[in-house]
């Protein structure tokens, strides 16, 4: 369906993808990642890309796949790995952006940021470039009041 909206003109799509499932893994995490969510992430990612890319529109269309958080580093009593602010992953590719690249780095057990650490204003700057939306671009409250819409900047090293 995300493959037929851009096909058809659509600048900005959003899919959430599960199983019937909740990616909220506070409990019987790896159970959950393996036989619910996982595989039908994986066929979808994997069909939407190669999709795009036979199409010629993965060179225009920048697909981001993340969430609003990452998870603990370890495992708590219930086998689950809660939330966690300090460091999450992303994975974005097509429009310009270099394959395979890792961007960043974390401690030894991947707690805390240690190289490159990105922000997701850095994720929303990304997406509003990728959409042609300018720097200087900015919103107006309901009593008029301007505010930037970029909070930070694009992601460094994401695109040639």
């Amino acid at each position: 369906m995300a493959y037929r909206l851009v096909s058809a003109g659509v600048t900005m799509v959003q899919v959430n993808v599960g199983k019937n499932s909740t990616w909220d893994t506070h409990r019987r995490n790896f159970v959950n990642l393996k036989e619910n969510l996982l595989p039908p992430l994986d066929l979808a990612v994997s069909a939407l890309l190669d999709d795009l890319s036979q199409s010629g529109l993965l060179d225009s269309t920048l697909v981001v796949l993340t969430g609003e958080f990452g998870r603990t580093p370890t495992i708590n009593k219930d086998a689950g790995r809660d939330h966690w602010g300090p460091v999450m992953t992303s994975l974005f590719a097509g429009a310009g952006v270099h394959g395979g690249a890792v961007i960043g780095a974390t401690d030894a057990i991947a707690a805390y940021p240690t190289e490159a650490p990105q922000t997701v204003e850095n994720i929303a700057a990304t997406v509003y470039e990728t959409l042609g939306i300018p720097q200087s671009a900015h919103w107006h409250d309901i009593d008029g009041r301007p505010f930037e819409l970029y909070r930070a900047g694009p992601i460094e090293g994401l695109r040639g």
